[in-house]
């Protein structure tokens, strides 16, 4: 039987202190309409772990928590065993680099450098070794050469690279990206997935690409109605269509397989 865990139950790793340890986490937007319903889940150094679930199932509002953006100093979040206090916050954010689904959220600076350095700079680092950041950041990502030119001269693929720079550059531990290969072309998704692949990174990426989901990432938690209904070896849990079927996501045992 494929390992299918309760909210209760999240999926521990082996290897180590958690990097992000969520533990019954509720939230209600001002409006009323609950979005996170005691979700619970532990991400270890290293690991690799796809967020899935139909649209409004709770991934963005989750991981918004993890960075300090949505929840308050009481929310039950850990980031390397920081909770969000206002002391931590400033900590915690250049621990989770978060990546939005739309570049264009995240590039606002005249240039690439500038973008990439933002990071750093705004954390009072030397010039030098913000120069030496934004430099190490843009050669991860595929992106060296490229530091003078106008965001919005730059592809959709090029401006998910450099957003994702834009993170790196401060050395987080956790990556947390939201649709990473929305609007690609297959050689930008490639591309991208190619990139992730070699990111040496603990990582969490909320996705409906279930292909890249198979491809990439050895666990898979599925999110649905604001609660943690899976989570478990990504094989394991593709191989169950009812599951797949019941919570909204694409079974991969078609023709294309």
């Amino acid at each position: 039987m494929p390992i299918v865990h309760s909210p209760a139950q999240p999926h521990r790793a082996r290897n180590g202190a958690a990097v992000v340890e969520v533990t019954d986490l509720a939230y209600t937007y001002p409006g009323g309409q609950p979005a996170l319903r005691g979700v619970s889940l532990r991400i270890e150094p290293g690991e690799k772990v796809a967020l899935v679930g139909p649209n409004g199932a709770g991934k963005s509002t989750l991981m918004l928590h993890l960075n300090g953006i949505l929840g308050d100093t009481t929310a039950p979040v850990r980031v390397c065993g920081l909770a969000p206090t206002r002391e931590n916050l400033p900590l915690i954010r250049g621990k989770v680099g978060l990546v939005f689904q739309n570049p264009d959220d995240q590039l606002f600076s005249p240039t690439v450098f500038e973008d990439v350095a933002f990071g750093p700079l705004y954390q009072g680092l030397p010039e030098g070794e913000v120069r030496r950041r934004a430099e190490q950041a843009l050669a991860q990502v595929g992106m060296a050469g490229f530091e003078g030119r106008l965001s919005h001269q730059l592809s959709l693929g090029q401006k998910k690279r450099v957003a994702i720079a834009t993170v790196l550059s401060m050395m987080p531990e956790v990556l947390v990206l939201d649709e990473p290969t929305a609007g690609l072309d297959p050689r930008g998704r490639r591309q991208l997935i190619g990139l992730l692949r070699d990111l040496p990174v603990t990582m969490l990426v909320s996705t409906h690409d279930m292909w890249l989901v198979d491809e990439l990432f050895p666990r898979m938690i599925v999110m649905d109605d604001g609660r943690v209904v899976a989570d478990g070896a990504t094989a394991e849990l593709l191989a169950q269509a009812d599951l797949l079927e019941k919570h909204g996501l694409e079974s991969l045992s078609g023709p294309h397989r």
